[in-house]
């Protein structure tokens, strides 16, 4: 079961980081134009954003393999439209978006079910090794895919790339279908609980009015009363899973730090490549760097549960931190050796991160709000280097780099530093 679960997120990851260089790849083949490119690339993130809060109530609602077997299907057949609509010659700037916001609801609806689904299937100990796994499996992923969707653009056509991506999800979704979570959440019960009477009450209420001569229709008024319910038990739904995170004031901190990160990397990944090419040697420099940092991340994910840890979420935060070295490096001018070296100590941080944190989270959360409140870390994550890297550009012509960069760099140490003060940690257990 561990092992399908497994390799089911491995092809998931695999094809969803085949996307953004397939759709960049096929758009400006079409037109050529960087305003079209930033229209589809939008209108994949803007749903995206909107609906994670949905995906994150529905991920608490139903099974958690069935959420995600839905989204990988969807993205399987709205990737396939796009490969038959490349390979047909077809290059319709409309259609590309909107299978682009077809594929980011998708993504949406299926990230927060992907923890409550390893929460599920693997037994606790297990978790930080899966994760780790799954870690791996996306970091590989996220470096492999851009080379293998050029690959097969400039060897056949950017169709045949969006048609493997559908493969991909196809197969995924396979694997879910064998995976078995037995239960609905709490919040599944306590909704249906909730939201049946109310119907009943309106269906006794219409058909008293319509036997006392109000001009009433039973079943228009059961209609609308059900979809009032069911508006009102989805508020309520976010409202608990909010309530979850205020009432733990180191998630809260933590989540918000990690967003600081995501800005802070969309800064550096802007200024990065611009200051290397022209004082660091140009952009082989800047390859070095970004290899660096590949293999940090890479090391980190696999020594993340091999580690005897005993407080994973300071060294979570403080592997978030440590993205104050390579934006110290930028702003001082380092030579690129330095840069590389500091960089491989941040995204070796990162890698450390991404498996302790989903263990941590999984552990000290009740699993019925788990898709909420992981839905809520997903949206500020998923809003925030976007954010850094639409900024970087402004921000430095005002202020300069050096002054930005280490401004970043400060922020993201303290802002995931202080998630570890005493105040608002909670007790923690040990790991490896």
């Amino acid at each position: 079961m561990m092992n399908r679960l497994l390799i089911g997120r491995c092809l998931s990851a695999l094809a969803t980081a085949l996307i953004p260089t397939t759709l960049t790849l096929a758009v400006l083949r079409a037109t050529g134009s960087g305003e079209a490119l930033g229209i589809v690339l939008a209108s994949e993130m803007i749903p995206l954003l909107l609906f994670l809060p949905v995906g994150g109530v529905l991920a608490d609602r139903l099974r958690p393999e069935r959420l995600a077997l839905l989204a990988d299907l969807t993205r399987c057949l709205a990737q396939a439209a796009i490969a038959t609509e490349l390979l047909l010659g077809v290059h319709r700037l409309l259609d590309l978006a909107l299978l682009s916001a077809v594929t980011g609801a998708a993504i949406a609806f299926g990230s927060p079910a992907v923890p409550r689904l390893v929460a599920a299937v693997v037994p606790g100990r297990d978790r930080l090794r899966m994760n780790a796994r799954i870690g791996v499996a996306t970091s590989l992923s996220a470096v492999a895919a851009p080379a293998l969707a050029g690959t097969i653009t400039v060897a056949a056509a950017p169709g045949w790339a969006a048609a493997l991506t559908a493969a991909l999800f196809a197969c995924s979704a396979l694997t879910l279908g064998g995976l078995r979570t037995y239960g609905h959440s709490k919040t599944a019960a306590r909704t249906v609980g909730a939201t049946e009477p109310t119907a009943g009450v309106a269906g006794v209420v219409g058909s008293a009015g319509a036997a006392g001569g109000v001009d009433t229709v039973p079943g228009v008024a059961v209609e609308v009363s059900g979809r009032a319910s069911a508006v009102a038990s989805f508020k309520r739904d976010l409202s608990d899973g909010w309530r979850e995170i205020r009432d733990r004031p180191w998630f809260l901190a933590c989540v918000l730090g990690h967003g600081v990160w995501h800005f802070v990397a969309g800064l550096f990944l802007t200024l990065g490549p611009v200051t290397a090419v022209q004082h660091l040697g140009g952009e082989t420099s800047w390859m070095m760097i970004v290899q660096s940092g590949t293999v940090g991340m890479l090391l980190g994910v696999f020594a993340a549960p091999r580690l005897p840890i005993r407080r994973p979420l300071a060294v979570v935060q403080a592997g978030a931190a440590a993205y104050l070295l390579p934006m110290v490096a930028l702003a001082v001018g380092a030579p690129a050796w330095v840069t590389a070296g500091a960089y491989f100590l941040a995204m070796f941080g990162l890698g450390l991160l991404s498996p302790l944190w989903e263990t941590v989270v999984a552990e000290e959360l009740p699993e019925a709000a788990l898709g909420r409140v992981r839905s809520f870390d997903q949206l500020i994550s998923f809003a925030s280097r976007p954010f850094g890297l639409a900024v970087a550009a402004p921000l430095a012509g005002v202020i300069g780099v050096p002054a930005l960069a280490l401004a970043g760099g400060v922020l993201a140490a303290v802002a995931n530093l202080a998630a570890i003060l005493p105040a608002t940690r909670p007790t923690e257990k040990a790991s490896g």
